[in-house]
């Protein structure tokens, strides 16, 4: 029998191409090679910043493999300035005294090295306004500086990784209703601003008084660490490090209670500035319908990482799953009306600037929507690390839910069946849902994303999941086939641009 649902948009065919869907299953699960994928962009390549060597070869190697595989239209393809790149050359810290200790850290993006061997005595900078300041004038050049923190690394009583519980999912489908005003209270923000005031007054400080290096540190623990967003607008940064919480707050520790500290670092980082652009990867299949090739079914990830691990779970594993998607499409021969394209972002770690761009240039001229708007079906994202996919967020569009929910029916053997009318924010399907198209970021388990890998130098191969990427990669791929073959495209919501049906 022939499903179907109704809506503003007409009579949307939403039945299930089971032959297609056991070609999916099959090659994803008995042939996969998402592993694989994901060991040559984490252990093989490395970190992968934006503007790095190693960003460099992730786009050589995604884009040589999407032609091996038989992708057409692959491209290395700037989406515009990004500034100067930066790698890690040479990374050593230790406390020489008052015995010696190795210190678990690494420089802080953008800043510079040490310029060799540093030895230096470390000072702790009780600095909690600007008047502060005064009393440490003239007594800094030459130190290593380390400033008050709040945070602590404590025994965990609780396991890193866990799974979303159904009590969880059933939760994530109510609609959430808010309050009026901001959760922002003004003098929240007030002081959120206050902070930032000191922390630039401090850093100028520093520079004038010839502080040798800063230590800092965030949150972590058990040797992890995670790393900020570093200091790419800053030319005449210090060199920084970010260190493991437990050995900052020893020092920390042992300076208050009157006992001297030393320190011994060598950093080495480079800056690139010979190409200052910036490079999305793409590649696609042609669709086979001569009225709807032209249409478009898209899914991204962001190939971008951060440096003090490999980028394993953000977002090795949202690109391996999406090269693998795009593979399992192309090998198991599933029909596809419509073209699907992949989309392999950078910058998004310093700003979604990598799918921004793109979304601008591709579908918008002088800020109104184009052609290629018209033609667009729907996008797809992976970037909440390795866990199991188990469900979507509908970013707001309702007139969506009867099609996801027939669609997941196939998963729920999978746990993948939640379908929620929330809106999930920080990373690609932003651009799209941006300027008024279908984008989408699916609810994965968190497993230790949160607590262990996000941003740290513990975001490595061993995190992924092999048996959940391989699910995902199913999953997204049936999504894909199912929006490719469709009559209609995808139902958008409510026009949020003046003047949509008359731009070309």
């Amino acid at each position: 029998m022939l499903l179907c649902t109704f809506s503003a948009f007409g009579f949307q065919n939403t039945q299930i191409d089971y032959d297609a869907l056991y070609k999916i299953k099959d090659e994803g699960l008995n042939n996969s090679q998402v592993m694989d994928i994901a060991w040559n962009l984490t252990d093989k390549i490395g970190p992968r910043l934006t503007g790095s060597e190693g960003l460099q070869k992730a786009y050589e190697w995604t884009s040589s493999q999407m032609r091996e595989w038989g992708l057409t239209n692959v491209k290395v393809d700037s989406w515009g300035e990004f500034g100067k790149g930066w790698d890690v050359r040479k990374n050593y810290l230790a406390m020489t005294a008052p015995y010696y200790q190795a210190m678990i850290g690494i420089p802080k993006a953008w800043t510079p090295g040490t310029n060799g061997v540093l030895k230096a005595e470390a000072v702790y900078v009780d600095i909690q306004s600007e008047s502060d300041m005064a009393k440490y004038k003239g007594k800094l050049k030459g130190k290593v500086v380390l400033m008050p923190t709040t945070v602590e690394a404590t025994n965990n009583f609780e396991a890193d990784a866990r799974r979303l519980t159904e009590e969880e999912l059933d939760g994530m489908t109510e609609e959430t209703v808010r309050g009026g005003g901001s959760s922002f209270s003004a003098a929240r923000i007030a002081e959120f601003r206050r902070a930032a005031q000191l922390r630039n007054a401090a850093s100028q400080f520093f520079k004038d008084e010839g502080v040798a290096m800063i230590l800092s540190t965030r949150r972590g623990g058990q040797g992890t660490f995670f790393t900020s967003n570093g200091s790419r607008n800053d030319p005449d940064a210090l060199p920084e490090m970010e260190i493991a919480p437990e050995h900052y707050n020893r020092m920390v520790r042992l300076l208050t209670k009157g006992e001297p500290v030393s320190i011994e670092a060598e950093t080495e980082t480079d800056f690139h500035d010979t190409d200052l652009k910036a490079y999305n990867v793409f590649g696609e299949i042609q669709g086979s319908d001569p009225k709807l090739k032209d249409e478009i079914v898209m899914i991204g990830a962001h190939l971008d990482s951060w440096f003090a691990g490999t980028g394993a779970t953000d977002n090795a594993a949202g690109s391996a799953v999406m090269m693998e998607v795009m593979r399992i499409l192309k090998e198991s021969g599933v029909p596809l009306k419509r073209t699907v394209r992949i989309g392999l972002w950078s910058g998004e770690e310093q700003g979604i600037y990598g799918s921004r761009n793109y979304v601008q240039n591709e579908f918008m001229n002088n800020g109104l929507p184009n052609k290629k708007h018209e033609q667009f079906s729907a996008y797809y994202n992976m970037d909440n690390g390795t866990g199991a996919i188990r469900g979507i967020y509908l970013q707001g569009n309702e007139a969506v839910r009867p099609l996801f929910t027939e669609w997941f029916k196939v998963f729920e053997g999978m746990g993948a069946n939640t379908i929620t009318i929330r809106n999930t924010g920080g990373t690609d399907h932003l651009a799209f849902d941006g300027i008024g198209l279908p984008g989408f970021q699916f609810i994965q388990d968190p497993v230790a994303y949160n607590t262990r890998t996000h941003h740290s130098n513990m975001d490595v191969y061993e995190s992924l999941e092999a048996a959940d990427l391989k699910k995902n990669a199913v999953i997204i791929a049936t999504m894909v086939l199912q929006t490719a073959n469709m009559d209609e495209k995808l139902p958008r919501k409510p026009k949020v641009f003046e003047n949509l049906n008359r731009s070309r």
